[in-house]
C-alpha cells in the first residue's frame, strides 16, 4: 500500500492499515509535520479511533494543556472578555455518548505522536520525499517518487485539498464553492497564562472595532492564533494583536500570517481504479462545526479494513466500491452541515451536533444487507436516538460496571456477532466471535452483525444468516 500525505489524515490511513495486518509505506513532500495548529477539536469518532488503534490515553496525555477549556468567552478584548456558559445540545443530559471523551489538540502536537505511533507500528514513513508521478493497471500502481520507482497493490491520497493526485485523475468537485468573506489567521505566540486564568477557553470572540476577530487557543498558555475578515496580509500585526488582546504582551511574537478562504467542496468520485481519496483531497468543508479532520479520520477508519481485507484475499476487489457509495454521501453530508453552520447557525433544520460529532450518519447504500424492513429504519439527522439500525455506528453501552470495555470495542479488526440471548446457536452456525448483549437496543432473539468500523452490517433473528451475509458483503457481484 502506498499513502501519499504526511497529514492527520495519512498518517491515520497508515497507522489503520498496520492495524489491519497490510505493509504500507507513507510519502510526504515536507520535511516535517505541520507547523501549523490547524484543527484542533477532535471529536468522540476520532477519539475512538484512536482507541482502536491503542492511542487515546496517548493523545489525552498530549492534550492536557486544553483540559478544560471547552467555553467560550467574549469581550471588547480578550483582557475584557467574559467566559461564557458552557453550551450542551439540548437533550444532553444524562447521556453517555461514547467510551471516549472529545479533545482539543492542535493538529501540530497531534501529527508527530502520529507519525511515532505509525513507524512503531512499521509503517515505512518517508518525508521528504515526493510523488512525481503514477500510473496504474490491473494489478497495481506505479509510482515515481522523484525518479525511485515503487509499485504498490493501491495508493491513498490524503494529499490535501489541493490534491494533486485528484487533479491528476481529472476527479473534479461539487457544491457550493466560497463560502462567506476571506479571512486573515494569525499565528503568534505571547504568555497570556495570567491575562485568561479563570476566563479559560476554547474561542474568545473579540468585538474591539478595531481589531475584531476570534481568538482561538492553542495550548492555553502561550500559542495562540487570531482570525479576523479581510486579505489583507501586509498590516501591522503586532499593533493589530495588542489592540484585540487589550494588554501590552511585551513578548509577541508574529509567526505566520495565512490569508483562508472557507470551501464547501466534495470530490466527483472518491475512487478511480486503484487510487482513493480520503481527507481533504475528498472533501474540504468551514470550520465552524470542526468536522474537516473528524471527517477524513472516519474515512480511512473505514477503507484500511476494506483495502485489507482484499490485500490479504478475504474479499473481492469490488468491496472496494462501497467506500465511495458510503463516505462521499457522508463527506457531503458533513460538508453540508458545516456550511449550514457557516452561514445560518440559528437554523432549525440542523443536525444534532451528537450526530455529527459520533458518526451518526447512515449509510444508506455499500457493504450492507438490508432486510425489508430496514429501509424504513432511518436514523434521525435532528435527534440524537442511535439504535442499532443497519448502516450506523454501533451504539455505545458499557459493558462491565467499571466502565473500561464498550460496545464499540467489539468489533475492529474483526467483525463481530451481537446477540441478545442465548449465543451458543449462533456461535455454531458464525464464523466470526459472537458476543452476548443484553441492551436497551437490541430485543431477545436479534443478533447485530458488526463491522471493524464498528458500523452495523445486518441485524435479524435467523441464526443462519450471518455466515451468508458476511460471505455476501465480502464477495459482492461485480
Amino acid at each position: 500500500m502506498l499513502v501519499v500525505g504526511g497529514g492527520l489524515v495519512g498518517l491515520t490511513t497508515a497507522l489503520v492499515l498496520r492495524h489491519h495486518g497490510a505493509a504500507v509505506t507513507l510519502v510526504e513532500t515536507r520535511s516535517t509535520t505541520s507547523a501549523q495548529p490547524k484543527a484542533r477539536r477532535f471529536h468522540v469518532r476520532s477519539m475512538e479511533v484512536f482507541r482502536e488503534l491503542g492511542l487515546a490515553p496517548t493523545v489525552h496525555e498530549a492534550a492536557r494543556d486544553l483540559a478544560g477549556h471547552d467555553h467560550m468567552a467574549l469581550g471588547r478584548t480578550l483582557a475584557e472578555a467574559e467566559q461564557q456558559p458552557l453550551w450542551r445540545p439540548g437533550g444532553a443530559d444524562g447521556v453517555d455518548v461514547s467510551p471516549e471523551p472529545p479533545c482539543l489538540l492542535a493538529q501540530d502536537a497531534l501529527e508527530p505522536v502520529l507519525r511515532d505511533a505509525a513507524a512503531d507500528a512499521g509503517a515505512d514513513i518517508r518525508f521528504g520525499t515526493a510523488l512525481t508521478g503514477f500510473d496504474q493497471d490491473g494489478s497495481g500502481v506505479r509510482a515515481d517518487l522523484q525518479g525511485r520507482p515503487l509499485r504498490a497493490r493501491h495508493l491513498v491520497a490524503a494529499d490535501g485539498a489541493r490534491s494533486s493526485v485528484r487533479a491528476a485523475l481529472g476527479i473534479g468537485r461539487s457544491g457550493r464553492g466560497a463560502i462567506g468573506d476571506p479571512s486573515v489567521s494569525v499565528y503568534f505566540r505571547a504568555d497570556l497564562a495570567d491575562v485568561v486564568r479563570g476566563r479559560e477557553f476554547n474561542l474568545c470572540r473579540i468585538e474591539h472595532p478595531d481589531a475584531p476577530g476570534a481568538l482561538a487557543s492553542v495550548d492555553g498558555r502561550s500559542r495562540w492564533v487570531l482570525l479576523t475578515a479581510g486579505t489583507r496580509t501586509d498590516r501591522d500585526w503586532p499593533a493589530f494583536l495588542r489592540t484585540a488582546l487589550g494588554v501590552p504582551a511585551a513578548d509577541l511574537e508574529v509567526l505566520s500570517v495565512l490569508p483562508w478562504q472557507a470551501e464547501m467542496l466534495v470530490a466527483d468520485r472518491y475512487s478511480a481504479g486503484r487510487v482513493h481519496l480520503a481527507g481533504d483531497a475528498a472533501h474540504v468543508m468551514p470550520p465552524f462545526a470542526a468536522m474537516g479532520a473528524n471527517t477524513g479520520i472516519s474515512d480511512v477508519h473505514e477503507l484500511g479494513w476494506k483495502l485489507a481485507a482484499v490485500l490479504r484475499g478475504d474479499a473481492a476487489p469490488a468491496l472496494l466500491d462501497s467506500y465511495d457509495a458510503e463516505r462521499r454521501p457522508a463527506g457531503w453530508f458533513t460538508a453540508d452541515q458545516s456550511t449550514r453552520r457557516a452561514t445560518d447557525p440559528g437554523a432549525a433544520d440542523l443536525a444534532h451536533p451528537f450526530v455529527l460529532a459520533a458518526g451518526g450518519y447512515q449509510y444508506r447504500d455499500g457493504a450492507l444487507h438490508r432486510s425489508p424492513g430496514d429501509a424504513h429504519d432511518v436514523e434521525p439527522v435532528h435527534e440524537f436516538a442511535p439504535a442499532g439500525r443497519v448502516g450506523t455506528r454501533v451504539p455505545h453501552r458499557w459493558l462491565d460496571e467499571a466502565h473500561t470495555r464498550s460496545t464499540v470495542d467489539l468489533a475492529g479488526p474483526g467483525w463481530a456477532l451481537l446477540v441478545a440471548g442465548d449465543p451458543q446457536s449462533w456461535a455454531a452456525a458464525a464464523p466470526l466471535p459472537v458476543h452476548r448483549l443484553d441492551a436497551d437496543f437490541l430485543p431477545s432473539g436479534q443478533a447485530l452483525l458488526l463491522r471493524p468500523d464498528d458500523v452495523v452490517a445486518w441485524r435479524g433473528t435467523d441464526v443462519t444468516a450471518p455466515r451468508r451475509v458476511l460471505e455476501d458483503l465480502l464477495h459482492p457481484s461485480a
